[in-house]
């Protein structure tokens, strides 16, 4: 799949750490660190990039959360893939934008 998709991860980390947030935040460092453009919501964290990219940054993401303190974690992954096209985070928001 060489065209561009969204794709979207939730991870739910179980601890015993009061503040899981912080291993959340893990998570989305890695994210950031893959240089893909990424948008960070209440609920999830939207990325867009090839589907084999986004795949590798999903398993890295999950991994750091692991080894942050986590025992297990609850993973929620949505992907949007176009046949013939790229799928651009612009497409769907540019007209909700101030």
């Amino acid at each position: 799949m060489d065209h561009t998709i969204n794709a979207s991860i939730q991870i739910v980390p179980k601890t015993r750490q009061e503040n899981y947030y912080e291993l959340v935040d893990k998570a989305i460092e890695e994210i950031r660190a893959s240089g893909l453009k990424y948008m960070v919501t209440p609920m999830e964290t939207v990325l867009e990039g090839s589907y084999d990219e986004i795949i590798s940054v999903f398993g890295k993401a999950q991994q750091v959360v692991l080894a942050a303190g986590a025992t297990e974690i609850i993973v929620t992954i949505r992907l949007h893939i176009r046949k013939d096209g790229d799928v651009s985070f612009e497409e769907k928001t540019a007209k909700h934008q101030l």
